[in-house]
């Protein structure tokens, strides 16, 4: 039996563009989106854990092949596959990628469908600085960043550019302003990460709430998963959308 299993196969298509998404749980929307190399075992481990606290989860595949684990071949094929694919972005400044358009959409029907004061994002990774983006004309209102690594840390701009154009900057920064909090996770000496917690720091001030860990490790929440981490998400959810945790 696969670890999919259990969840409720589906896609979504917007602007000509469809991904599978997986589904399971009931209460508040949370969407979780993958790292590289895709929908592992530890992220379905982790999107497990939210579906036990109360939550619905959406779970989108957006490169990879689900239930694949973490190795040499498969972080190279998805690699190849995000780098020749033009809705994602990899070095480019102040630009926002264009999955979040998508994103934004599975963000807006799972709230229209489920109700509530919003839904939840949780990034990872590649895709960390996506529940960012998806603040924007979406109603995201718990947004998790776990070690967000794009643009790739290539020079010192790049190291604190947190992947947002001006103008979608702009309106999450008005967002958080107006109380929206924003969490993020990461291993204090995590190359990839460069330097955007002191940008979100700047940008954001108190309402960004950083968790981090001593040393050099990565996946916060998967490969190196910290029990304390997951705790702190579940708990934002639960202050946030509500819930029975």
């Amino acid at each position: 039996m696969g670890l999919v299993d259990g969840w409720t196969p589906g896609s979504h298509t917007v602007g000509g563009v469809t991904h599978p998404t997986f589904r399971k749980g009931r209460g508040p929307g949370v969407i979780v989106i993958h790292e590289v190399p895709g929908v592992t075992p530890e992220v379905i481990g982790f999107a497990e854990e939210v579906v036990a606290h109360g939550y619905t989860v959406v779970m989108p595949s957006l490169f990879g092949k689900p239930e694949r684990g973490y190795g040499t071949l498969s972080t190279v094929s998805s690699l190849v596959q995000v780098c020749v694919s033009r809705e994602f972005t990899k070095l480019a400044l102040g630009t926002t990628a264009p999955v979040a358009v998508w994103l934004r959409s599975v963000a807006r029907d799972l709230h229209e469908e489920l109700g509530g004061v919003g839904v939840g994002a949780v990034g990872m990774c590649f895709t960390g600085g996506y529940a960012l983006a998806m603040m924007v004309d979406a109603p995201v209102v718990a947004p998790v960043l776990a070690q967000p690594s794009v643009p790739f840390p290539v020079g010192e701009t790049r190291k604190r550019d947190l992947g947002l154009s001006p103008a979608d900057l702009d309106a999450v920064r008005a967002k958080v302003n107006a109380g929206c909090q924003v969490l993020g996770l990461r291993f204090r000496e995590d190359g990839l990460v460069g330097n955007r917690f002191e940008t979100l720091r700047r940008e954001f001030g108190d309402n960004f709430i950083a968790v981090e860990f001593p040393g050099a490790e990565h996946s916060t929440l998967t490969a190196h998963r910290r029990q304390e981490g997951v705790d702190r998400v579940l708990a934002f959810f639960a202050d946030t959308l509500g819930g029975p945790d």
